[in-house]
């Protein structure tokens, strides 16, 4: 629940930020926003290199998910680390079921 928040809380950012693009907002405001702009770009490129760079060689990530941390950051990674130990605990789980 808290991810789908942070996900939605993103979005919100990134229009924000956009919108500094389309309509620039008063000068003390809009320099601050492009900082911004420039560091989210920098910082979730590095959640992406990062990503790739844990992965095994033979497993690319798809574009689509490469995307998906690129817009939602540190929460699609949070989604993915969630779905990762779910699959290890039902793996477990057969392992002393036999």
């Amino acid at each position: 629940m808290l991810i789908f928040f942070g996900r939605f809380l993103m979005v919100g950012v990134w229009g924000f930020l956009f919108l500094n693009i389309i309509s620039p907002f008063p000068k003390p405001l809009k320099y601050f926003m492009d900082i911004a702009m420039i560091f989210m770009v920098i910082m979730h490129g590095l959640q992406i290199v990062m990503y790739k760079a844990g992965q095994p060689k033979d497993q690319k990530p798809s574009t689509a998910l490469q995307f998906r941390i690129f817009f939602f950051g540190i929460f699609e990674l949070l989604k993915i680390q969630k779905e990762l130990r779910k699959e290890y605990e039902e793996k477990q789980k057969n392992k002393t079921k036999q």
